[in-house]
């Protein structure tokens, strides 16, 4: 594991007291999610129909917010408790993006923009609608992947609406006329699944491993993280009992991991995939995961982008680009201020308020 010592904010730039001040105000505004996550799911915080929207992975307690701030390569700013391996919700999506660049990095898929089922023969991308997705709709959420996993089917996620300002007109979990993949954008937690799902088929292996041994571990992460699927999710993997880990906790499961960690693999991003002169992850795939996607320009692969149109962070450089989940929590990746944020359990409405107090610490 590497260590990191706090490094004084005004020696890389940064005002202290105006990043003081943006601290108090996200500890001040903390997410009104309830502290116990379980009760949080069964209560109804996705709004899904019993017993559709059973709880079928394992939940934590949360603690209070927490996080990190890099700039320049160098810590400077911590609160809460960064060690503590909380849930992380749809931020395990873009963890996902990270395992497929491995599999391109080792030819494990050499053509993103083929078919699932060139690779894949489990039988979910042979039907008429499923065939023709590449791996790339399934990573730009335009798949339109029809079906049932792990007992959710796509439909519980169908008329979604992450951003808050959905022109669509149907209710949530309502089904509709699926449209040909790639022509349509839908943010939805059961095509998550089923891709990574497929990549595990891919590997042949698990991708906690795949994570911990190829990203993690080179870039001195802990060993306290932990990637969980559902009590369902378990397969006969060349002759090994493998879970298929969740992309997110809409119904338990997913990443759970510390804030100190979300910020190394944050810094891994902003260094375009390189640690310590090392090539972790190719330049190339994280500059793919940084393209618009042409339906829905504030996303790319598995990661948001700040969109001028539909970005979260309006005072923020376009060049920005970010992972996030539920509580709401974030990992924000500043290529033109050289900084890294990880913030925890901020209120929504508040996150980007707190982004800009914190731009606004900066001052060379």
């Amino acid at each position: 594991m590497q260590s990191f010592n706090v490094t004084d904010p005004k020696k890389v730039g940064v005002e202290g007291k105006l990043l003081s001040k943006a601290i108090n105000f996200a500890i001040k505004n903390e997410s009104t999610m309830k502290r116990d996550i379980g009760a949080a799911l069964n209560q109804g915080h996705f709004e899904e129909p019993w017993p559709i929207g059973k709880t079928i992975g394992p939940v934590k307690t949360r603690k209070s917010g927490s996080g990190v701030i890099f700039r320049r390569g160098q810590l400077i700013k911590t609160w809460g408790d960064v060690d503590y391996v909380d849930m992380t919700f749809s931020i395990s999506k873009s963890y996902l993006s990270l395992c497929m660049g491995i599999a391109v990095k080792d030819g494990i898929i050499p053509d993103i923009n083929a078919p699932v089922k060139n690779i894949v023969k489990d039988g979910s991308f042979d039907t008429e609608q499923n065939k023709n997705i590449t791996w790339a709709h399934m990573l730009q959420l335009t798949s339109e992947w029809e079906g049932t996993l792990w007992g959710k089917p796509d439909w519980i996620d169908h008329y979604r609406d992450v951003l808050g300002n959905s022109s669509h007109s149907g209710k949530k979990g309502s089904k509709r006329k699926l449209q040909p993949p790639g022509t349509y954008w839908e943010y939805n937690d059961v095509r998550v699944n089923q891709l990574s799902l497929a990549l595990m088929y891919a590997f042949g292996r698990s991708l906690p491993e795949v994570l911990k041994e190829r990203i993690m571990d080179p870039i001195g992460a802990t060993d306290t993280w932990e990637w969980h699927g559902y009590e369902n999710s378990w397969l006969d993997i060349n002759g090994q009992k493998i879970q298929s880990v969740s992309g997110g906790a809409h119904w338990g499961g997913g990443l759970w991991i510390s804030s100190l960690d979300h910020a190394r693999v944050g810094q891994l991003m902003l260094n375009k995939g390189s640690w310590n002169g090392h090539e972790i992850i190719q330049e190339k795939w994280v500059t793919e995961c940084l393209t618009p996607c042409p339906l829905a320009p504030h996303y790319g692969y598995l990661w948001w982008l700040n969109d001028p149109q539909n970005g979260m962070f309006s005072g923020a450089p376009r060049s920005a680009y970010f992972a996030m989940g539920v509580g709401t929590q974030i990992i924000y990746v500043d290529p033109e201020n050289d900084l890294v944020i990880v913030a925890r359990w901020i209120k929504k409405e508040k996150i980007a308020e707190f982004v800009q107090m914190v731009l606004a610490s900066i001052k060379n």
